[in-house]
């Protein structure tokens, strides 16, 4: 029996809407299939700075939970140098599949305004996967430094304009622009001297060739609570919980706040299945106990962020930053 005209015109266009369906699909079906398998080998992720410091001590850390979580080694490969930007480089033109990420920090945000002849646009070529982590900075002296308290150490900097000597871990890093608003807001006249990360920085105030450093507490703290470095002050809008008795640079020097930050970072092109991805895992790390216990003891709190809620935050800080670079003409060496 012969199907009316009219159904034989419904079956086709079912016909056609179910291959034109599935043929839309076909492209999503790898990538889905990649995500899901993400990682299936070992994951390379680069930080900008020497180890030791701040950032190389959360990559380790995260990038430890996540080996044992995924079953792949996630290997942290410090290539510092150019305020973070070789590292930035590296993975901008890496392979976009989520097997070369990038440790995210103030830097990032720093340096769109403090260098303008860049091979790479950071929001434009790198894609904010997750936060990690938020932190305030410690204002560090050696002991040999005869300020005990930040006022003090404010007063004896202006009585000394241009020969105390600052240490950061390198120009643009989050260090040098706390030390620079400090210079700014406390009216004092601190020299920087960059260092090619935080662990040479702390090397150098431990040994004495600078006075005062703007470090992270990760790679500061333990120096700081056995003497042999002396905390002045956190640039944190509230005292730390590590460190309590530690008072604000806002107390003596009103407005006065910057902190850190840390995420992960992956080249532009990375299928958005795998950033997400990328995401889940490192926000199940920060959900752990075992994690929060941890970044709270290096004076730091979570930061699980979206990669949309990242970007913002670096939107945000590179407006904020580039005040302060503009304000106080910094150019990079």
């Amino acid at each position: 029996m012969r199907l009316p005209r009219r159904g034989m015109l419904h079956l086709t266009a079912n016909a056609v809407t179910g291959a034109v369906t599935g043929a839309a699909t076909l492209p999503l079906l790898p990538r889905l299939a990649a995500a899901q398998a993400w990682p299936s080998r070992p994951v390379r992720w680069v930080v900008g700075f020497a180890p030791a410091g701040g950032n190389d001590i959360v990559a380790r850390l995260m990038g430890q939970w996540l080996s044992e979580r995924t079953g792949q080694p996630f290997i942290v490969e410090n290539k510092p140098g150019a305020a973070t930007n070789i590292a930035t480089e590296i993975v901008v033109n890496a392979a976009p599949d989520g097997y070369t990420i990038l440790l995210v920090g103030v830097s990032a945000a720093i340096n769109a305004t403090l260098y303008d002849n860049l091979s790479f646009n950071f929001l434009r070529d790198i894609a904010p996967a997750a936060g990690i982590m938020g932190i305030p900075l410690f204002v560090a002296t050696n002991p040999s430094v005869p300020a005990r308290t930040l006022p003090e150490f404010i007063a004896y900097a202006k009585a000394r304009p241009g020969k105390i000597n600052m240490g950061s871990a390198g120009i643009g890093s989050a260090g040098h622009l706390a030390g620079e608003l400090f210079n700014m807001m406390a009216g004092v006249h601190l020299v920087h001297v960059p260092y090619r990360g935080n662990g040479p920085a702390l090397a150098a105030l431990l040994g004495g060739e600078v006075e005062v450093v703007f470090p992270t507490p990760p790679s500061s703290i333990e120096f700081i609570r056995t003497g042999k470095l002396r905390g002045l002050a956190t640039t944190g809008a509230a005292r730390s919980e590590a460190l309590p008795d530690m008072p604000t640079v806002g107390e003596f020097v009103p407005g006065f706040e910057t902190s850190a930050w840390y995420g992960v970072g992956v080249p532009k092109a990375t299928p958005d299945e795998i950033i997400d991805r990328i995401h889940k895992e490192v926000a199940a790390g920060l959900a752990d106990a075992r994690m929060k216990a941890r970044f709270a003891d290096l004076g730091g709190a979570p930061m699980p962020m979206t990669p949309a809620a990242f970007t913002r935050l670096i939107v945000d800080e590179t407006e904020k930053w580039a005040k302060v670079i503009r304000g106080a003409n910094l150019k990079p060496v």
